[in-house]
Formats: C-alpha cells, sequence, structure tokens
C-alpha cells in the first residue's frame, strides 16, 4: 500500500487527504470495511447520515490500530444548542464505540437559526477537554467563518464545501488559504455528473484511467481533500489506486475550464435550513 500524504492542521494534527465518505450510504458497516481493506484511513460520516454505529463496528472489527484511522463526523442541524450538542456528541461518541474523536465539524451553520456560535463554542469546549482532537465545520461561508474567529478566537482547522469541477468554488478556498483553513470537498464527483464530461473523458482515455480517477486525481493535486462515496467495492477501490496517476498542466487547465458560477448541485447553506 502507497503512503498517503496528510494534510496538515493549524493545530498541529495531520489527516489523511483522500477519505470515503458515508452520506447517503446504507450498508455502511460493508462500505467502510471495503474502505479500509482498500487502504483509506480516513472515513467521513454524520450523525444526520444515521450510519455511524456501522462504521464504528467496521472500525472495531478491521484489526487496525485506533490511530491509523481517522475518523470524522458532524454536529446535526438540529442540536446547535449547548445542552443538545453535549447529548449529541455523546450519542456519537457511544454510535462510533470511540473514547476520542479525531474531527467534528458543524455540519450547516443554519444562519437564519443562528446558533451555529454557540455550538462552535461547545466543540471548543470538547477539544479543549481532550474529547476531540480537532474541530471545524462544513458549509460555511466568508461572514460565518469571520463570525466564530471574532467572537471565539478560534478558526476551524478544516471546511467541508461542496467542490469539484463544475464548482470549483475559487473565492472561499482563497480565503481558507489565508485563514489557515483546509479545504475538504464533498460530492468530489458532483454526483456522478462529471463522469460523462467529454473534457473528462478524454484524459481518461488518453491516460487509460476511469473518470472517477481523473476528477479525484484533480482534487488531489489541486491540495484538497476530497471525500468521494460509493457502496460498490470495486469502485471504492479503483478510487483509491490514483496514487501513481499525475495530471499534466493541459490536463489542470482543460479542467480549470469547466467551472461555472451555477454548478451547484447540493443546497445552498445561505438558505438551508433542514433539521436532520
Amino acid at each position: 500500500m502507497p503512503d498517503q500524504p496528510t494534510l496538515l492542521f493549524h493545530d498541529g494534527n495531520r489527516m489523511p487527504q483522500l477519505g470515503l465518505g458515508f452520506w447517503q450510504v446504507t450498508n455502511a458497516q460493508e462500505v467502510a470495511a471495503a474502505g479500509l481493506g482498500a487502504g483509506y484511513r480516513l472515513l467521513d460520516t454524520a450523525q444526520g447520515y444515521g450510519n455511524e454505529t456501522e462504521v464504528g463496528r467496521a472500525i472495531a472489527r478491521s484489526g487496525l490500530p485506533r490511530e491509523e484511522v481517522f475518523v470524522t463526523t458532524k454536529l446535526r442541524n438540529a442540536a446547535h444548542a449547548r445542552d443538545d450538542a453535549l447529548r449529541a456528541f455523546d450519542a456519537s461518541m457511544a454510535a462510533l464505540g470511540l473514547d476520542r474523536l479525531d474531527l467534528m465539524l458543524i455540519h450547516w451553520p443554519r444562519p437564519a437559526q443562528d446558533r451555529y456560535v454557540e455550538a462552535w463554542r461547545v466543540l471548543i469546549e470538547l477539544r479543549d477537554a481532550g474529547r476531540i482532537r480537532s474541530i471545524g465545520v462544513s458549509n460555511f461561508g466568508p461572514m460565518e467563518l469571520a463570525r466564530l474567529e471574532a467572537e471565539t478566537g478560534v478558526v476551524p482547522v478544516l471546511n467541508q464545501i461542496e467542490l469539484h469541477p463544475r464548482f470549483q468554488q475559487h473565492p472561499l478556498r482563497a480565503l481558507h488559504g489565508r485563514m489557515g483553513i483546509v479545504t475538504q470537498s464533498w460530492s468530489p464527483l458532483g454526483q456522478g455528473g462529471l463522469l460523462g464530461d467529454p473534457v473528462i473523458g478524454r484524459i481518461a482515455r488518453r491516460l487509460g484511467r476511469s473518470p472517477a480517477q481523473v476528477v479525484i486525481r484533480w482534487h488531489l493535486q489541486e491540495g484538497l481533500s476530497p471525500i468521494p462515496k460509493s457502496a460498490h467495492p470495486d469502485r471504492i477501490r479503483a478510487n483509491f489506486e490514483v496514487w501513481d496517476l499525475t495530471l499534466d498542466e493541459n490536463d489542470m487547465e482543460a479542467i480549470a475550464r469547466l467551472d461555472r458560477r451555477d454548478g451547484r448541485v447540493g443546497p445552498d447553506p445561505a438558505t438551508a435550513e433542514f433539521a436532520f
């Protein structure tokens, strides 16, 4: 198995760059076992996904040392109030079967509810108590990131956002760079919509690789942390087999031109208010 690159957080901790996502994964124990067997060491789940227990079982049964598996989960949207957040965290730890979590994120800011700073203070408290190693956010924009820093003095180590070649998020990524925040890509394959793109297809055919491998490699070369998901063991393995692949300058420029202002495929965080 090749050595995997890691990304350094501003708190001094490190995370594997390529991970396996579990959004809408119903056979999560099987998928996590396949992922760990293929070499993934970053597993990304969430309270709202309803599969933390299955992911935890796969980790426990893998035989891998705990320190070799990096586990991320996310605070559910209905638990931003302090007491709710503390209870939700305890429930996640019980489901995952862990004593200490590697990374916890606030899943969505829910700006109309306006309690994400309260939730962030809870994550700081849990980090300071040694129950979480690193804390971050998901789907936060510039205003929310600035407010967290202004009101608590603590900058997230990571922001997980929708990001793929058709929605490259350059302004937000530039802000992350200035703040020392790692950018992690959810829906890195554009929910599959990129796999039939002719530009991606031409590059894949020339290199003798799959379109998914080309897109994942693009994320890695951009310094991003993609977390592709699949329920199929063969695709899980193939999505990880990108370490001997290199996109040249022409490939990267061609993919850069796929960016579209209207390329978003998921909810807009500025208005998303679902409460899972």
